[in-house]
């Protein structure tokens, strides 16, 4: 019995043997480099550099030792975990360098366009200043041409002004001559004319006199006329203006009998109240408006005075036109208990 335990406790099982952990750990690392290389290639890889490869055979494992079986996977998961992290690094590292690469061929490219373009404005550069110095050639060829003009021109003018000054003095010395003559004429003329122009004067002065002392005359006629005619209307206006007075006071009275009999001031009313109306009328003598223009303070009394201004139904008024426009078209009035 005791040795069939201890035959049973030192077996190992089949896929327990170095041999076949070997090719498993082989085979599954081939198998995730694989996919690594699947999954970190790029969309639109660069063309790929020039690698020199190296073929290293791996010798075979050696037998592994008989591990414990809980440690064994914990060990294997590290070394996969290292082998992941070592590919990335190197991923990383080839993918620094083709970007470095690809930097370097821009770099190589812009400056190889910078020099492109500095050549072509070096070049245009040497063109315009061939063009200047063509555009100055014929600047300075334009000026000479057109200073020997200017001065063939100036001489020309010269001659000119020479020809036209001759001319000139001799037409000055006639035009002198002429007018000499002109003068004398002018001079004769004006003093025939300054004595014809005394004696007229002289006339004119004796008809002036006698016209202004007739003026006079008749001046003070109308003077003397229109003095009378003054007074004659303005004694005139005063009857007028005095018979307008008398007639106004007339009919205002009538105006005032028949207002004071339609008014009915409040019980309350007293000897210092008083209202003031201005009272509008019509040409017939019908009332067109009544409006207090001075208060007394008391609605009540107030209200009466516009009551009675509004109850007569006819206002007696003149039939004088100018009588009436002058003190009935628009008139005040007092209301006062004291007054009726």
């Amino acid at each position: 019995m005791s040795h069939d335990r201890g035959t049973g406790d030192t077996a190992q099982a089949p896929w327990k043997s170095p041999v076949m952990l070997s090719v498993f750990l082989h085979g599954l690392i081939v198998v995730v480099t694989l996919a690594g290389w699947s999954w970190a290639r790029p969309d639109n890889p660069a063309p790929p550099p020039s690698i020199s490869a190296r073929l290293v055979t791996q010798a075979e494992p050696e037998p592994s030792p008989v591990v414990d079986v809980v440690d064994e996977p914990d060990r294997e998961q590290e070394r996969q975990q290292a082998r992941e992290e070592e590919r990335r690094r190197q991923q990383e590292a080839e993918r620094r360098r083709q970007e470095q690469e690809r930097a370097e061929e821009a770099r190589r490219i812009r400056q190889q366009q910078e020099k492109e373009r500095q050549k072509q404005a070096e070049a245009e550069r040497e063109r315009e200043q061939q063009r200047q110095r063509e555009q100055q050639a014929a600047k300075q060829k334009a000026e000479a041409e057109a200073k020997e003009q200017a001065r063939q021109k100036a001489e020309a003018e010269q001659r000119r002004q020479e020809a036209a000054r001759k001319a000139a003095e001799a037409e000055r010395r006639a035009e002198e001559q002429r007018r000499r003559q002109e003068a004398e004429r002018k001079a004769r003329e004006q003093e025939q004319a300054r004595l014809e122009a005394e004696r007229k004067r002289k006339e004119r002065e004796r008809q002036l006199r006698e016209s202004q002392l007739e003026a006079l005359a008749d001046e003070a006629l109308q003077q003397r006329q229109a003095e009378e005619r003054r007074r004659k209307e303005a004694a005139a206006a005063r009857a007028r203006q005095a018979e307008m007075l008398t007639e106004s006071q007339k009919y205002r009275a009538l105006i005032r009998d028949r207002l004071m009999r339609e008014w009915y001031p409040p019980a309350a009313a007293t000897s210092a109240m008083s209202t003031t109306l201005q009272i509008t009328l019509l040409p017939t003598g019908e009332l067109a408006s009544a409006s207090i223009v001075s208060a007394s303070g008391n609605t009540a009394f107030d209200n009466s005075a516009l009551s009675a201004a509004r109850s007569v139904g006819r206002y007696p008024v003149p039939d004088d036109p100018q009588i009436f426009d002058q003190y009935f078209r628009r008139f005040p009035i007092e209301f006062n208990p004291e007054n009726r």
